[in-house]
């Protein structure tokens, strides 16, 4: 039987999480908008503080304010020995993302004895923001990882292992950022044995070895990663494959499709098509406005894709987008390194960091 006292004691506890909560959301909130200016996942947070904060306000008046005795609390003189030590901002970031979801848990349960109706709708709001906390870390380390890639090779099987390798080493002679191995009509034997050879040219490089839509032969040669389509597996799958340290990129080709890569915990996207291509084909094609939405409001790394080559760079840089991911314009080069070159030259003129966060009144 719940007595006096014990309402009172879950109205505090309530009271004590709910700020913990809010507080600890605000401050993952402002890591997203200052720090990695997203406009996407700062939105997301900030729609779950406001809601949290709504659910709060359906208790009874004064219950949590009228619990709340900040003098008497003996928590107030506990610190833990790292408290004030934060290495980073990320760092910032995480502590409060802990913080807020030890209190969102709290008020759950404390809940289940004074307003029961209403626990489920707090735990709701606590499994989005572990899906939220994902998203932003993710986020942070995947640009922190991809760094100054930006440059990304579609390559097929070729006709020949010889000839396979060879257009292999060209490429990462040239310096080329990422690779992806992506053929359609190659045995699984086939696809191994040119897996393996592009893992031998590109193990200890700058280059990255990623596989297209298949996680287990990704698993096999131990490539940096894979990138699956929007009908290939979900990126939880392939990380149940891959494991948590190995890249998973997905194409997108709307911004709906954008903003779940990111909540899904996608390391990168790739956004297109763009224009026509001679490697692919597409009955739509987003182009150059979705690759300008992408960039006002999502931070991951994102790769613009289809139909990309010199001519056409300049139009893709003037979207925002400072990665680019390119198939015929390479692989039907007389000269790749010349064509590689000419590419980094556009590249390099621009730089990776994401535009200015946008002033606090239009958020």
């Amino acid at each position: 039987m719940t007595t006096n006292s014990d309402i009172h004691t879950a109205f505090r506890i309530i009271d004590a999480n709910a700020n913990r909560c809010q507080e600890g959301l605000r401050v993952v909130e402002d890591f997203a908008r200052f720090s990695l200016n997203d406009k996407h996942l700062a939105t997301h947070y900030k729609g779950l503080r406001h809601e949290t904060a709504s659910l709060l306000a359906s208790f009874p008046p004064l219950s949590l304010a009228g619990a709340r005795h900040t003098p008497g609390d003996v928590g107030t003189q506990i610190d833990a020995p790292d408290e004030y030590l934060r290495p980073s901002a990320l760092g910032v970031a995480i502590a409060s993302q802990k913080r807020a979801e030890q209190a969102m848990r709290c008020i759950e349960e404390y809940t289940k004895t004074v307003a029961p109706a209403a626990a489920p709708r707090v735990e709701q709001l606590r499994y989005r923001l572990y899906t939220l906390g994902k998203a932003v870390e993710v986020t942070a380390t995947s640009r922190e990882r991809l760094g100054q890639k930006r440059l990304y090779a579609i390559i097929g099987g070729a006709a020949s292992l010889q000839a396979f390798e060879q257009r292999a080493r060209q490429l990462v002679e040239a310096q080329i950022d990422l690779i992806q191995l992506r053929d359609k009509h190659l045995g699984d034997r086939h696809m191994v044995e040119r897996a393996r050879c592009l893992r031998e040219i590109t193990f200890g490089t700058n280059t990255s070895f990623i596989m297209n839509d298949r996680p287990d032969i990704a698993a096999i040669v131990k490539a940096d990663g894979v990138h699956v389509g929007q009908e290939e597996l979900s990126v939880a799958d392939a990380r149940e494959i891959l494991g948590p340290d190995r890249l998973i990129g997905v194409s997108t080709h709307s911004i709906e499709q954008a903003r779940q890569a990111v909540l899904d915990g996608a390391d990168y996207i790739g956004c297109g098509p763009t224009f026509h291509s001679s490697t692919k084909q597409f009955s739509e094609f987003p182009g150059l406005g979705f690759l300008q939405a992408v960039t006002e409001e999502i931070s991951l790394p994102a790769f613009a894709i289809g139909g990309i080559n010199l001519d056409n760079l300049q139009a893709v840089l003037a979207t925002g987008f400072r990665r680019v991911a390119l198939s015929g314009s390479i692989t039907s080069a007389s000269d790749p390194r010349t064509t590689i070159a000419a590419l980094k030259d556009q590249l390099r003129d621009f730089t990776v960091s994401p535009p200015a966060a946008p002033h606090q009144e239009r958020w």
